[in-house]
């Protein structure tokens, strides 16, 4: 038997990018396809209809693109016989769900219905159902229910149920015609199969399902509005299996779309930091590892069911088969960045940059990097996105404190680095209070590839060692693993995901050690950093959400006057 390969596809907020990779994990080949449509958070493609805050759409072609693109890219870059890739897997933002009518078709591309948000794929940083996330959390925390739990306590206005119950009760027409609900990942598994599978990562961190419990009673969902009683078994039916299962074969039309061959192994859907997880190699307790990129989602194994305050869930098989996988998370990281740099910064560094031939972000770091901790004199909350963990509430907002007339563009980009630093901290000691171990820290994506000042403040914060994933591409690797799963031995695959990581997954030579004098002021940031998190967080001081009322209420006002 030859050199045999796979492919694994990362479909992430802006952008999708296959990566093509051999059976040692060598990289041979990549490519980055940016989604036509982007981010749709204004108003509809080719529409008058302006969508109101907290709205994040996607149009599902975008993700076909990707696989017409990319892929073949892959293949042509690298010189590949398709007939040597044995498989392919990919992994996804989520909780990213859209509805689809009985032939699995997005109901956004029918014509009678395309004009209607509600129609369309509804992308993880989607707020909107923030309303019906609180009352599911109220209604189950009445009830006793054992999930909850579960999920640190809360279920996210990002996940499946609460974007649901939002679709019924603002366009129960939309409801009525959706035949199934469905994970984007496992849409597009079935667009490349024929075959609608469901895979229990999303199913389980996303969907309240539970391996040996199913998904909560029909009385708790009747609880909550007589007409969700029996949506797990319509909308939401279908089997659940486990992350490295053959979801199917590629069909002969997609095949020739991509430059594969028919019946090429292709891996059951996965969720983008899961995913990553093997794709540094982990696959055992007490190394939590971070997916840094606009947002972080923070994975970690156990052997025995803990709960923690504002776990993203807690999840049998839901990373590791054989382990229970927790996550956590933080709604904006690389997203904070990214605003300070096109929104916040003066004209000047834009032009100095320039001047430079650097980027504003490496301008701002390198100058950033000359400040000794807490020299800035400034602090921030990190919820410009609202907070995933541990408060799972997505009506909190940004803020920073000591400003003066001397505060200068990189000392405020370095407070908000510190600010994103200081919220994973407070997921590790969530964890670590809870019983669940963290001894190591392992980053990947696009962040720790590019900002060394940011991994060198989170090995200070959090006081612990950070290993960096060898590429720059882990979801997708890791997906790629999968893949090879799927496939199996007897095609060249392997028998077990552990197994994949062991012979696939790698992290680079340098780490990042914690600097015993920046600790011991980063403990005192730190503890300034709890008091605000807790006065604005808690419900001590709700002066955010006022805010955010009171916005929201303006802008209503005047959308009715025009």
């Amino acid at each position: 038997m030859g050199k045999k390969y796979v492919i694994g596809v990362d479909y992430g907020t802006e952008s999708g990018r296959a990566v093509l990779v051999d059976l040692e994990g060598n990289e041979i080949a990549d490519h980055v396809t940016l989604y036509p449509h982007g981010v749709i958070d204004e108003k509809l493609p080719e529409s008058n209809v302006t969508l109101e805050p907290d709205w994040a759409l996607q149009h599902p072609g975008d993700y076909i693109e990707v696989l017409a693109t990319a892929v073949p890219s892959v293949l042509e870059t690298s010189g590949v016989n398709p007939a040597d890739v044995i498989g392919i897997g990919i992994d996804f933002t989520a909780c990213t769900m859209l509805p689809v009518d009985d032939s699995g078709e997005p109901l956004c591309f029918r014509h009678d219905v395309k004009n209607n948000p509600h129609s369309w794929v509804k992308l993880w940083k989607h707020h909107a159902a923030q309303d019906e996330a609180n009352l599911i959390n109220e209604i189950a925390a009445k009830r006793g229910e054992a999930f909850l739990p579960r999920y640190g306590g809360k279920i996210s206005s990002e996940w499946m149920i609460a974007k649901i119950w939002q679709i019924l009760n603002e366009a129960p027409e939309i409801y009525d015609l959706t035949d199934l609900f469905l994970e984007a990942t496992d849409w597009v598994v079935f667009k490349m199969t024929g075959n609608i599978v469901r895979n229990s990562c999303t199913a389980g961190y996303k969907s309240i399902w539970h391996k040996q419990e199913g998904y909560p009673s029909k009385d708790f969902f009747r609880s909550l509005d007589p007409r969700l009683e029996n949506l797990t078994e319509t909308k939401l039916r279908g089997d659940i299996v486990p992350l490295g299962t053959k979801a199917g074969e590629l069909t002969k039309e997609m095949a020739v779309m991509m430059g594969l061959l028919p019946g090429t192994a292709v891996a059951v859907g996965n969720v983008d930091a899961h995913a990553a997880v093997p794709g540094v190699g982990v696959v055992e307790p007490g190394k939590l590892v971070m997916a840094m990129g606009t947002s972080i989602c923070h994975m970690l194994l156990g052997t025995e069911e803990k709960h923690a305050e504002g776990m993203c869930g807690v999840v049998e098989d839901g990373i590791i088969p054989g382990y229970l996988g927790y996550e956590a998370g933080q709604s904006a990281v690389g997203d904070i960045f990214a605003w300070y740099v096109e929104h916040g910064v003066p004209a000047y560094v834009k032009e100095a940059a320039e001047k430079e031939g650097v980027s504003v972000h490496e301008w701002l770091e390198k100058r950033a990097a000359a400040y000794k901790p807490g020299e800035t004199g400034l602090l921030a909350l990190d919820w410009w996105n609202g907070n995933r963990s541990v408060l799972v509430d997505t009506d909190l907002t940004g803020l920073m404190i000591g400003y003066t007339l001397q505060t200068k563009p990189e000392e405020i980009y370095r407070a908000l680095l510190e600010a994103t630093a200081f919220g994973t901290r407070k997921i590790i000691d969530a964890f670590v209070e809870s019983g669940v171990k963290v001894d190591e820290l392992y980053a990947c994506g696009g962040l720790p590839q590019k900002n060394k000042l940011l991994m060198q403040i989170y090995a200070d914060v959090t006081h612990r060692e950070i290993k960096v994933a060898a590429s720059k591409q882990t979801p997708a690797i890791g997906a790629a693993m999968f893949a090879a799963v799927a496939a199996g031995k007897e095609k060249g695959g392997y028998e077990s995901i552990v197994e994949a990581a062991k012979k696939m997954g790698k992290v680079r030579d340098e780490t990042f050690k914690p600097i015993p004098e920046n600790v011991a002021i980063y403990e005192k940031l730190y503890q300034e950093y709890t008091k605000l998190h807790d006065y604005f967080g808690r419900g001590e001081n709700n002066v955010m959400k006022r805010l955010k009322s009171i916005k929201e209420k303006v802008e209503l006002e005047e959308q009715l006057k025009v």
